[in-house]
C-alpha cells in the first residue's frame, strides 16, 4: 500500500489502447457480480478517471483504495468478477492497471467472456453498496446459472506486475475476433486491481435497422472508431465518438498548442483565422453510409476551442485501410469535402443540416480537421447506413446496392 515509485517508462504502448473501452462506466459498462468486495467494490474497475491514492483515507474495512480489493483469502478457491460491456463488440486486447496496489496487488489473473442475451442474465441480483460484503449464497446461485466457468478464455492465467508508475499497465492482446457481451475477471487467489479496460469496437446488428433510420454512424455504440490522428497532447480523439455529451474537457479530444502559429494572427477575405497548419483525426465509420447532419459540440472548451473545423470523407476497403497504417502519409486517399471550412464558438454545439453538407455519396472514413489546435468534445455524423459495389479499382467509383 505503499506509494508507487517512479520508473522511467520505456515500453511502446500496443496499438489496441487507441481503440474504444468497452467496459468503462461512462460507456454503460457495469459490474453485475464479484464474489468479494471488502476493502473496494469492483464498481471502480470501471472507471474513466486515472487511479488515485490517499495515504492517510481509511474506512472502517481498512486503507481506502481506489480500484477492485477483496479480503485475503482464507478458504478454498478464488476470487472473480463478471462485467457486463456498456458497448457489445469484438474485443482486442486488456489494460490490467494494479496502479498503486504494491503489496495487495492479484499475482496472477484470466480473463473469459461470452455472448449472452438479456434473457440469460436477468435473473442477476442488483448490487447495491457493496464494500465490505461478499457474495450471499442466493447471489451465487443465481449466477452460476451463466456458467461463467465453462466461458471462452481470452486471457489464460497470467501473472502481474506490482503498481509502481513503471509496472502497473500489465497488457494482453486478444485474438478472438468474435462479438462479446460479458467478461469473467479472474483473480488468483486475491487481492487488488485498480482498473480494467477492455479495448474494441463496437458490434452492431445492422440486419435489424430500416434503410430509412438516421443513426449516427460514427459513434462507438455503433461500431464507430478512431483510426488515426496528428496529436493527442491532452484528450483521446476517441472521445469524439463517444456516448453522450462531455462531462469535461478531459472527456473530449485535445490537442497541444501548435507551436508554428504566426507572432500575430491575422484572419482572411472569410472572416477565418490564416494559419500555416492544423490537427487532424481519423475515424472509420460503424457503417458505410451517406451522411446528411453533422454535430461539432465544442463543450467544455471555452478558452481553446479551435478557431474552425473541416470534415473530409472518403471510401476505403479493408484492404486499402491497411496500408494507410501511417496516416500521417496518406497521400493516396481521395478525400472529399463534406463540410467546408467553419468557424467554431466556444463550448456550444454547432449543428449543420443536410443543406450544408457538401457530398452526399457513401462514405467509409471521416477526418475532423481542426486549427490552429485545441478541443472538441464531440462530433456525431448522422446518415443512413448503406452498401456499395466497386465498379473499379478507384475508390470514388461505386455505386449505391440498396
Amino acid at each position: 500500500m505503499a506509494v508507487r515509485k517512479a520508473g522511467e517508462l520505456t515500453s511502446v504502448l500496443p496499438k489496441f489502447v487507441h481503440l474504444n473501452d468497452l467496459a468503462c462506466e461512462s460507456s454503460g459498462g457495469k459490474v453485475i457480480f464479484a464474489t468479494d468486495d471488502w476493502f473496494a467494490p469492483a464498481e471502480n474497475l470501471l472507471k474513466r478517471t486515472a487511479p488515485q491514492f490517499i495515504v492517510d483515507a481509511f474506512t472502517e474495512f481498512g486503507k481506502w483504495m481506489d480500484g477492485w480489493e477483496t479480503r485475503r483469502k482464507r478458504s478454498a478457491g478464488h476470487d472473480w468478477c463478471i462485467i457486463q460491456l456498456g458497448v457489445p463488440g469484438i474485443i482486442h486486447g486488456f489494460d490490467i492497471d494494479t496502479s498503486y496496489f504494491t503489496g495487495n496487488y492479484a499475482p496472477r489473473i484470466s480473463v473469459q467472456a461470452a455472448c449472452l442475451n438479456q434473457e440469460k442474465v436477468r435473473d442477476v441480483l442488483p448490487r447495491g453498496e457493496r464494500m465490505g460484503t461478499a457474495a450471499s449464497d442466493e447471489e451465487m446461485e443465481a449466477i452460476e446459472k451463466l456458467m461463467s466457468d465453462s466461458w471462452i478464455e481470452l486471457v489464460p492465467m497470467s501473472k502481474l506486475q506490482p503498481g509502481y508508475t513503471d509496472t502497473c499497465h500489465n497488457y494482453f492482446p486478444v485474438t478472438a475476433q468474435r462479438r462479446w457481451t460479458h467478461i469473467r475477471l479472474n483473480l488468483y487467489p486475491d487481492g487488488g486491481i485498480a482498473r480494467m479496460k477492455v479495448y474494441g469496437v463496437g458490434k452492431k446488428d445492422w440486419s435489424s435497422l430500416s434503410l430509412n433510420e438516421l443513426v449516427d454512424l460514427a459513434s462507438m455504440q455503433n461500431g464507430g472508431v478512431c483510426v488515426g490522428y496528428s496529436d493527442a497532447h491532452f484528450g483521446q480523439p476517441q472521445n469524439l465518438i463517444g456516448i453522450g455529451r462531455a462531462k469535461n474537457m478531459g472527456d473530449g479530444w485535445e490537442t497541444a498548442r501548435r507551436l508554428d502559429r504566426p507572432p500575430v494572427l491575422k484572419v482572411n477575405d472569410k472572416g477565418i483565422l490564416d494559419v500555416p497548419g492544423y490537427e487532424w483525426s481519423i475515424f472509420r465509420l460503424g457503417h458505410s453510409g451517406v451522411i446528411v447532419h453533422v454535430e461539432v459540440d465544442t463543450n467544455h472548451f471555452k478558452g481553446n476551442a479551435p478557431a474552425f473545423c473541416k470534415i473530409d470523407a472518403t471510401y476505403l476497403t479493408p484492404e486499402e485501410e491497411v496500408i494507410q497504417k501511417n496516416w500521417t502519409k496518406n497521400l493516396h486517399v481521395a478525400w472529399k469535402t463534406i463540410l467546408p471550412d467553419t468557424k467554431l464558438k466556444p463550448h456550444k454545439r454547432h449543428f449543420f443540416d443536410y443543406s450544408l453538407i457538401e457530398s452526399h455519396e457513401i462514405f467509409t472514413h471521416v477526418r475532423l480537421i481542426i486549427a490552429p489546435d485545441g478541443g472538441v468534445s464531440r462530433m456525431r455524423l448522422w446518415g443512413f447506413p448503406r452498401n456499395v459495389v466497386l465498379k473499379t479499382e478507384s475508390t470514388a467509383d461505386f455505386k449505391n446496392t440498396d
